[in-house]
C-alpha cells in the first residue's frame, strides 16, 4: 500500500510565533466587525464558523463518547464560549493589547497558586503593579467595565486550562477541542441572536466571519498542536507569554490603538512576570489553545 504524502510542517518555533500572529489578526478582524454585529454577534459567528470547520477537519464521532466524556467536554466548552465572549465583550471597549494583557492575569494566576516560592512573590508584585498601571484610576480615560470583562475573561481562561486538563485525559486533544467549540457555540448563540444584530449579516461580514474563525481557531490550533510534537511544554508556554506584546502591536499596526508608556510598561511587567512563572515555577501550564 503505498504511503501518503507527508504534509508540509513548519519548525516549532516559527509555528508557534505564526501562531501567535494568527490569533492577534484575528482579534483585530473581530473587531472590525463589532459596529455591525457587536460583540455577542462577532463572538456567535467566530465561534460558530470554528465549530463547523473543526468538526467537518476532525469528525467527532459524538454517538460513541462515553458518560464521562461527556461529563468533562461539556464544562471545557462551556469555560471555552464564556473565554471568548468575555474577550470580545473587553475588546468592544479597550484596546487589543490592554484586552490581552489583563486576560493573561487569569493562567498566570493558576501558575502561582499553591507555590511557596519566594521568588512567586516577585512575579505576583510585577503583575499587580502592570494591573495598577492599566487602571484608570482618575476615573476618565479606559472604559473600567472593560477592564473588568478583560480579568473575568482571564478566570475564564484558568477555569478552561484546568477542564482542558481534564478533558484531555479522557479525549484526544484535537477531538476535545472540536467538540468543545460546538458546546461553546451553542452557548454563546443565544446571546448573539438576542442581540438583534446578527440580522445585519451581509455575505462580506460573513466572509470575515469565516477569515475571523480560521486565523483565530482553526489555524493557530493546527500550528500549536504541531509545534507541542517537537517542543517542550515549558519553551511553549514561554511563546505564548508574548501573546500581549503581539496584541499591542497588532492593535498599533492593525487597529491604529496606542498605548500609554505607562500601558506599555505595565504589558511588559505581566509578561515578565508570566515569563518568570514559567521558568521559576515547579509547574507549568498544560498546552491547550488559547482560542481568544
Amino acid at each position: 500500500m503505498p504511503s501518503s504524502p507527508s504534509r508540509f510542517t513548519l519548525p516549532p518555533l516559527p509555528a508557534v510565533l505564526l501562531a501567535i500572529v494568527s490569533v492577534q489578526g484575528g482579534a483585530a478582524i473581530a473587531k472590525g466587525l463589532f459596529p455591525a454585529l457587536g460583540a455577542a454577534g462577532t463572538a456567535s459567528v467566530r465561534i460558530g464558523f470554528s465549530a463547523l470547520l473543526l468538526l467537518v477537519t476532525v469528525r467527532p464521532h459524538l454517538g460513541r463518547l462515553q458518560p464521562q466524556q461527556w461529563r468533562a467536554v461539556v464544562p471545557y466548552g462551556l469555560a471555552l464560549g464564556s473565554m471568548n465572549f468575555l474577550f470580545y465583550c473587553a475588546l468592544a471597549r479597550i484596546p487589543l493589547g490592554l484586552a490581552v494583557t489583563l486576560e493573561f492575569v487569569g493562567p498566570l494566576t493558576l501558575a502561582l497558586v499553591g507555590s511557596r516560592r519566594w521568588t512567586d512573590v516577585v512575579w505576583v508584585l510585577l503583575a499587580g503593579t502592570g494591573i495598577a498601571l492599566i487602571a484608570p484610576w482618575s476615573g476618565h480615560g479606559l472604559d473600567v467595565l472593560g477592564l473588568l470583562f478583560a480579568l473575568a475573561a482571564g478566570a475564564a481562561w484558568a477555569i478552561y486550562i484546568v477542564l482542558g486538563q481534564r478533558t484531555a485525559a479522557v479525549l484526544p486533544g484535537s477531538v476535545a477541542v472540536a467538540i468543545g467549540m460546538l458546546v461553546a457555540s451553542l452557548l454563546i448563540l443565544p446571546f448573539g441572536l438576542g442581540s438583534g444584530q446578527l440580522t445585519n449579516l451581509t455575505p462580506h461580514l460573513l466572509l470575515l466571519g469565516g477569515l475571523l474563525a480560521l486565523f483565530s481557531s482553526v489555524l493557530p490550533f493546527t500550528l500549536e498542536m504541531q509545534a507541542l510534537k517537537a517542543m517542550p511544554t515549558r519553551t511553549f508556554s514561554i511563546l505564548m507569554s508574548l501573546e500581549p506584546v503581539a496584541a499591542a502591536v497588532s492593535g498599533w499596526l492593525l487597529l491604529d490603538e496606542h498605548l500609554t508608556g505607562s500601558q506599555w510598561l505595565a504589558v511588559g511587567f505581566i509578561v515578565l512576570a508570566s515569563v518568570g512563572a514559567t521558568l521559576t515555577s515547579g509547574k507549568t501550564q498544560p498546552a491547550v489553545p488559547v482560542n481568544e
